[in-house]
């Protein structure tokens, strides 16, 4: 009976509660009802002034062609990789918020066309000297081309091709680095026949694709920085509560509970790993979106390809760093009876062909999943221009590096 009325009367109290809320609302509309409008109106003011200036940015697709005598290490992209961190052009709220305005972001990619290799960088128009500059001042000897859109160029059609695709994350939380160039000792130059360089195998890979098989990868980068409104940047403040928590483990109590030092029981590994991961933060960081498609006709499409594709990213990971794995796209359908006669697979495909063709990845329309963070030293390690290391037969090079004409030529 005692626990009748306690209901009742709570059931009561609760219903007197929600009555005078309601009351207050009805008698305060005029307060919050405009507050609520105007953030509304703010929001999709703000969405609509992004989206526009977006759209009115004009992009070229560059292409690189490389003479067959680059000897350069990864650490020449990596001087390159800073002249690309951009962080201007949305400084202020009005920029921002009212016209619209997003730092720069590029797209690094590597396509095979039937094998035959390529190297491209999407950029803003307005920002093409810069990269062309930048890169010839570490490879004097390259060609640099405007070329076509392949990923528009492409006529896809479901009825006719099969496509897969994906983006990939980390199997780690975000501060920890992978295996870089450095790693590998190719920042130390050694000789070509000694160069152990981690893109082989992906090339080799994309090189011996069917002739009407293609496989993209891109890097949709933009530099990182502290949001406005942040007091301390996230990235710096996860990379310093993983290095403690390798510190706290690594604690061992004595009988009396007192700690020793913490540098005396750092194994060898934990130092390694914490020394990567000041390294990787004392560099420039970029915010970084992978994603790849294999595509080809239904006839010639190669199942196996998928799991060879996603393998040539396993050598940059460690089981004391990080590493990579597929995310999102054609990774959601692991079984037959989750999407009948694959309609929603097709919707997939269109939308992940349509993501990759417009380099979207931070803003919308498929800024829905979630981007990483590299540094120049890991991004050059993922995307550099191979020495002879690479013997891959398609991957067209220049047959020589030009030279400029000697001064004292006669006029």
């Amino acid at each position: 009976m005692y626990q009748t009325f306690s209901d009742n009367l709570s059931r009561f109290l609760e219903l007197a509660l929600v009555q005078n809320v309601l009351t207050v609302l009805e008698k305060t509309y005029v307060i919050w009802l405009p507050i609520i409008a105007f953030l509304i109106f703010w929001h999709f003011f703000t969405v609509y002034t992004r989206t526009k200036f977006i759209a009115n940015l004009k992009h070229v697709l560059l292409e690189i062609k490389v003479p067959k005598d680059v000897f350069k290490s990864p650490l020449a992209m990596e001087l390159f990789l800073n002249g690309l961190h951009q962080t201007g052009g949305e400084a202020t709220w009005y920029d921002r918020q009212v016209l619209g305005k997003v730092r720069a972001w590029f797209s690094l990619e590597i396509a095979s066309f039937g094998g035959e290799l390529h190297f491209f960088i999407w950029t803003r128009e307005a920002l093409r000297t810069v990269v062309e500059t930048q890169l010839y001042s570490q490879y004097p000897g390259i060609e640099i081309h405007e070329a076509p859109d392949y990923a528009k160029k492409l006529s896809y059609s479901p009825r006719t091709h099969s496509l897969w695709g994906c983006d990939f994350v980390f199997t780690k939380p975000d501060p920890y680095p992978i295996k870089t160039y450095t790693d590998f000792g190719l920042d130390k130059d050694p000789k070509e026949e000694y160069k152990v360089d981690p893109i082989t195998p992906q090339l080799e890979f994309l090189g011996a694709l069917k002739p009407d098989n293609q496989i993209w990868i891109q890097f949709v980068v933009r530099a990182h920085k502290k949001e406005p409104g942040e007091k301390d940047d996230p990235l710096d403040k996860l990379s310093k509560k993983e290095i403690k928590a390798i510190v706290d483990k690594a604690l061992i109590k004595k009988e009396d509970e007192e700690k020793t030092a913490a540098s005396q029981k750092l194994s060898k590994v934990q130092q390694e790993v914490i020394t990567a991961i000041e390294r990787h933060m004392a560099k420039h960081n970029f915010d970084v979106g992978i994603r790849v498609i294999y595509v080809a006709p239904k006839e010639s499409f190669v199942g196996t390809n998928i799991p060879g594709l996603i393998g040539t990213f396993k050598q940059y990971g460690s089981a004391n760093m990080n590493g990579f794995k597929p995310s999102a796209w054609m990774t959601n359908f692991n079984y037959p009876w989750q999407d009948y006669k694959e309609i929603r697979q097709n919707k997939t495909r269109a939308e992940v062909l349509d993501a990759y063709r417009r380099r979207s990845f931070f803003w919308p329309p498929y800024n829905f999943n979630k981007h990483i963070h590299l540094s120049t030293e890991e991004l050059a390690t993922m995307y550099h221009f191979p020495g002879q290391v690479s013997g891959t037969p398609s991957f067209n090079r220049i047959m020589s590096k030009k030279s400029e004409a000697p001064a004292n030529l006669p006029i």
